[in-house]
């Protein structure tokens, strides 16, 4: 088998693959997620085309237009798969304009990313944060605080952490260094030494849980069968760090969100201090979006965030959430509508979809 064919997903008959189903609707949503092929005449088409159905024993699947083309198959002349569609096209654009952005030693002007758009200024900035979520300014913030973060592990000095992020005076950064990283950024650097962070463990009816409240707001909400397991997590993420057990005033805090737990329909409404990389942080917005009793795929995501091709990066992003129930990553399910992939277990995902459904 070459390799383009052994790129391709496929299953033994396509009617047992969850995608056939986007294929049988002619679901536009699903369009740009997956192409599919038909071997007996030898095109590839998007999962909404018109064209008439084919059987499912000459049906394959293909993550991409490319992935189709390399396996031998030709694009349809009805729905044009090869072809972009405006919002695509779109995407693809601010998707290229991020990465100038990831690229910069300095912050772009809006003015210059809308020209390398082909956009004007105003449209330029509906359309970034339309597909991002966020403003050009706002992602490019997240980006630096990123690399602030990922620097100030491996630079010399805090100094050259801040002019390595592209802040182009110490003063500037220091004035954003508490939004950026909970902390002073010595401190940050050396594992949070001198940060204080409030914990206490608890047991719900899901099992033990942790609650963790840095200065800024709940930084931890995990779930598990072991106490200390869920502990040593909280360590590794801050291990200079001070961590200070709960003590009355923080069982207020425990049992706010021990109460999500048991109706997390109810949701939380206490401050969070969550930092991720900018992909990350769109990803855990975009959850926090789905109501409650609703689920999403995680398809659904990666094109609400205008990232379609990004299904396992959103897959990776919701792993990484650290607060259970505040940022509802257990609304996320596979495309069949299965469960799979919950940091804290499947069985607690489905009880607690099961929680919102009663209300």
């Amino acid at each position: 088998m070459n390799n383009a064919m052994a790129s391709t997903a496929t299953a033994p008959h396509a009617a047992a693959d969850p995608r056939w189903n986007a294929v049988l609707t002619r679901d536009r949503s699903a369009d740009g997620s997956f192409f599919y092929s038909v071997k007996t005449t030898g095109v590839y088409c998007r999962p909404s085309c018109a064209a008439r159905r084919a059987n499912p024993k000459n049906v394959q699947f293909h993550d991409t237009a490319a992935d189709a083309e390399r396996a031998g198959f030709r694009p349809c002349k009805r729905c044009r798969p090869a072809s972009l569609n405006l919002e695509q096209q779109h995407a693809a654009t601010i998707a290229r304009i991020c990465r100038d952005i990831d690229a910069a030693e300095v912050s772009p002007r809006l003015d210059d990313l809308a020209r390398r758009a082909g956009l004007s200024p105003y449209h330029f900035h509906r359309v970034f944060k339309a597909i991002t979520g966020l403003t050009p300014r706002g992602y490019a913030s997240a980006q630096r605080a990123r690399r602030v973060r990922e620097t100030l592990q491996r630079a010399g000095n805090v100094t050259d952490a801040i002019y390595d992020a592209g802040f182009n005076s110490g003063g500037r950064f220091y004035e954003a260094s508490d939004a950026i990283l909970g902390m002073k950024p010595r401190n940050y650097r050396e594992g949070g030494a001198d940060a204080e962070i409030t914990f206490a463990v608890g047991e719900c009816s899901l099992g033990s849980i942790l609650v963790a409240q840095s200065a800024r707001g709940i930084c931890a909400i995990l779930l598990g069968d072991d106490p200390d397991t869920l502990v040593k997590d909280v360590q590794d993420r801050f291990p200079r760090a001070t961590l200070i057990g709960g003590n009355r005033g923080f069982e207020q805090t425990i049992a706010t969100v021990v109460a999500a737990v048991e109706s997390p329909g109810l949701g939380l409404d206490l401050p969070l201090d969550v930092r991720g990389t900018a992909f990350q942080e769109r990803v855990w917005r975009a959850l926090r979006n789905i109501p409650p009793g609703a689920t999403a795929t995680y398809a659904d995501v990666a094109r609400s965030i205008g990232a379609p091709a990004s299904t396992r990066a959103v897959a990776a992003a919701c792993a990484a959430n650290p607060v259970a129930v505040a940022i509802p990553c257990h609304r996320v399910v596979r495309t069949d509508g299965g469960l799979s992939g919950y940091r804290w277990g499947v069985e607690r995902k489905r009880e607690l979809l099961a929680r919102e459904r009663r209300g």
